[in-house]
């Protein structure tokens, strides 16, 4: 079998492993070595897996490879310690992944597309246009070269980079369980969030499989005149029908959901904003996370000033839910929410 006809592993789940590994007549339990090998010890060779006979690593070296991405640049924040990786694919595709470091927590924002065909108009990756949805195994790779580039893993992974997750949803839910699995790196459910701009679709779905991770809805707007304007899908997921279909998931699930809402001087940041943003919030189970809009000279959008942004605050801090605000990482690298772009891949 010659190199360009080898299967890639990466993203493979346990029984997948299983079912090629009895294609060759192996015993099962290669399967949950090699899976280990691959999620949780990040091993990029055959060579690393040293409790395989050589023999055998020989013979699935020529038949499977194990890496979907290699890194192409990278660039660390002197403000806080976030770093920004760029990847390129086998295909010469690139995607963004950043890792946020906290006192308690270690944190991968991680793409789920190349590019992003929702063009919400402040953010910089929906410039790119889309290339292409990622694989389950270029999702987990971003994840395992991070682990093995900083000295202790990751904690929490959010799926809030390149691309919207619920238009890729089962290569993102697949990561998720490698991410979630005994075997793999083995994050808490409860520490894996998936963010959507609000594909209502994928909600539904999410909440009909009863998935565990955590959800989050970028709602940045309280009037679907405004939403229109900066999240085009807003057209045929109108906020009354997205705020019903969120309830639905705290009613079934159980859980709460967390809407995040980007700040912008003019547009979504009146007094009465705030007003509308507790009235429609209040009956849902939810945590608000207030994020004030990171500036991108691409954009003729600005953050509200210190002075106005604590006068919103103030109000929000009225509701009966949790509120938190969210001062994004990785500003001086461009590496803050809305501002993953390659300049090299424009549509």
């Amino acid at each position: 079998m010659n190199a360009s006809a080898k299967i890639n592993l990466k993203g493979y789940n346990l029984d997948e492993l299983t079912a090629q590994m009895a294609s060759l007549g192996k015993k099962p339990y290669r399967a949950r070595q090699i899976y280990q090998w691959l999620y949780q010890k990040n091993a990029t060779n055959w060579a690393q897996m040293t409790n395989i006979s050589l023999a055998l690593r020989t013979e699935l070296a020529g038949l499977f490879d194990l890496n979907t991405l290699s890194l192409k640049n990278s660039m660390k924040s002197a403000l806080d310690g976030s770093e920004k990786f760029l990847f390129e694919l086998i295909d010469g595709n690139l995607i963004e992944a950043v890792y946020m470091p906290e006192e308690r927590r270690r944190t991968v924002c991680l793409s789920s597309q190349a590019g992003c065909p929702v063009g919400c108009t402040f953010c910089a990756t929906g410039i790119m246009g889309l290339k292409r949805n990622l694989s389950a195994g270029e999702i987990v790779d971003q994840l395992l070269f991070i682990n093995a580039h900083i000295r202790q893993p990751v904690t929490n992974v959010v799926f809030m980079g390149m691309g919207e997750p619920f238009l890729n949803y089962e290569n993102v839910m697949r990561a998720a369980q490698i991410f979630n699995s005994e075997l793999g790196p083995e994050l808490s459910a409860r520490h894996i969030t998936i963010s959507t701009c609000g594909i209502i679709p994928g909600i539904k779905r999410f909440t009909a499989e009863d998935q565990r991770y955590k959800l989050a809805i970028s709602l940045n707007a309280t009037t679907d005149e405004q939403r229109n304007q900066i999240i085009p899908v807003n057209k045929k997921y109108k906020i009354a029908d997205l705020l019903n279909t969120a309830k639905n998931y705290t009613r079934v699930s159980r859980r709460r959901v967390t809407f995040e809402y980007i700040l912008i001087a003019g547009l979504n940041d009146t007094m009465a904003d705030a007003h509308r943003l507790v009235a429609m919030l209040s009956p849902i189970p939810c945590k608000l996370n207030l994020i004030p809009y990171n500036a991108n000279p691409q954009f003729p959008f600005r953050a509200p000033s210190e002075e106005h942004l604590n006068e919103f605050i103030r109000e929000i801090y009225r509701a009966p839910f949790a509120v938190t605000v969210r001062r994004s990482k990785g500003l001086d690298i461009a590496a803050a929410c809305g501002q993953l772009y390659v300049s090299g891949q424009i549509k």
